[in-house]
C-alpha cells in the first residue's frame, strides 16, 4: 500500500488512526435489526437524530418529519443529482447538469443559488459536499482538484493538488473532508490540508458520522471503529444494500423498496 502523509505534527494522532484504514479485521461488528417497513424513493438522504426523514422522490427534495411531509422541486434545473443534509440549516442540493447548487434552510425555503456557469473563474462541477459557515467543498472536473468554496464571497479559500482518478464520493463535516477515488481515499482538514492519501482496495461509496466513517465495498459494509487501526465488517442478514445511512449507532439500509432499520453494536 502506498502513503502520502502531510508532516504537522498535530495531526499526528489521526494519520496513525489512518494508516491501516484499508486492513480488515476478523471480528465483526453485531447488527442487530430493529425495524424493516416498505419505502418507495429514488434516492434517502439522510435519517437525522429526531427521525427526519430527508428523500428524492420524483425528482423532488422531501423532508418528512412529525407527520408532515414538506418538499423542494425546481423543474428549471434539471435533474437533481445529490443533496446533503448535515447542516439542516443550510441543506446544499446539486444540480448537476445544470452546475447549479441551491441552499435551503430548514422548512426547505430557498435562500441561495449558485450558478457555477456565471461566476468568475468559471467553475465545472461534479461533486458537492457541506463545509463550515458559508462554504460547501466542490470537485472541479476542469482543474482535477478539490476547492473549498465560500459561495457569500465567490472567493475559493482553499484548493488541493490536482487528482488525476475518476471520483467515486465526496463526504464532510465542520473538521474533516473525505475524498473516495478509484485508485485513492483522501482525509482532509477544514482548510483543505492533506492529512492522508491511502491506496483505495476496491470501496466505491462512504457513509460518515461525527469522525466515524463506513464504507461499501461489493455488498459487505465495513466500519472504523473510533481510536482503532482496522475496518471490521459488520455482520448482517443477506440483503441488497443500494444505500446505506448512518446515524449515532442505528444504521439504516435501503434497496429501494425495503428500508431496514439496525442497532449497531460498538464496543
Amino acid at each position: 500500500m502506498h502513503f502520502v502523509f502531510s508532516s504537522s505534527m498535530k495531526h499526528s494522532l489521526f494519520l496513525l488512526l489512518f494508516c491501516g484504514i484499508f486492513a480488515i479485521a476478523q471480528n465483526s461488528i453485531k447488527a442487530t435489526l430493529v425495524d424493516s417497513r416498505p419505502f418507495k424513493a429514488d434516492s434517502i438522504i439522510a435519517i437525522d437524530n429526531f427521525e427526519s426523514l430527508y428523500y428524492i422522490s420524483n425528482n423532488t427534495f422531501h423532508k418528512k418529519y412529525q407527520g408532515k411531509d414538506i418538499n423542494y422541486a425546481n423543474v428549471l434545473l434539471g435533474n437533481l443529482s445529490s443533496a446533503n443534509t448535515f447542516n439542516p440549516l443550510k441543506i446544499n442540493l446539486f444540480y448537476k447538469d445544470f452546475n447549479t447548487v441551491i441552499i435551503l434552510d430548514n422548512r426547505l425555503a430557498e435562500i441561495f443559488k449558485i450558478d457555477f456557469n456565471t461566476k468568475q473563474p468559471y467553475k465545472n462541477v461534479s461533486h458537492v459536499s457541506t463545509g463550515f459557515d458559508n462554504n460547501i467543498w466542490i470537485f472541479n472536473q476542469d482543474l482535477f482538484q478539490l476547492e473549498l468554496y465560500d459561495y457569500k464571497t465567490n472567493t475559493t479559500k482553499a484548493a488541493t493538488m490536482p487528482i488525476q482518478s475518476t471520483v467515486l464520493d465526496l463526504k464532510s463535516n465542520y473538521n474533516y473532508c473525505w475524498l473516495l477515488t478509484e485508485d485513492y481515499f483522501y482525509t482532509y482538514t477544514y482548510t483543505g490540508s492533506l492529512l492522508s492519501k491511502v491506496k483505495n482496495e476496491g470501496f466505491t461509496t462512504m457513509g460518515i458520522v461525527n469522525e466515524t466513517l463506513i464504507l461499501k465495498k461489493g455488498n459487505q459494509l465495513y466500519f472504523l471503529k473510533n481510536g482503532q487501526l482496522q475496518f471490521h465488517p459488520i455482520a448482517l442478514p443477506q440483503l441488497l444494500i443500494k444505500q446505506f445511512l448512518l446515524t449515532n449507532q442505528t444504521l439504516y439500509i435501503y434497496d429501494k423498496e425495503t428500508l431496514t432499520q439496525f442497532h449497531l453494536k460498538i464496543d
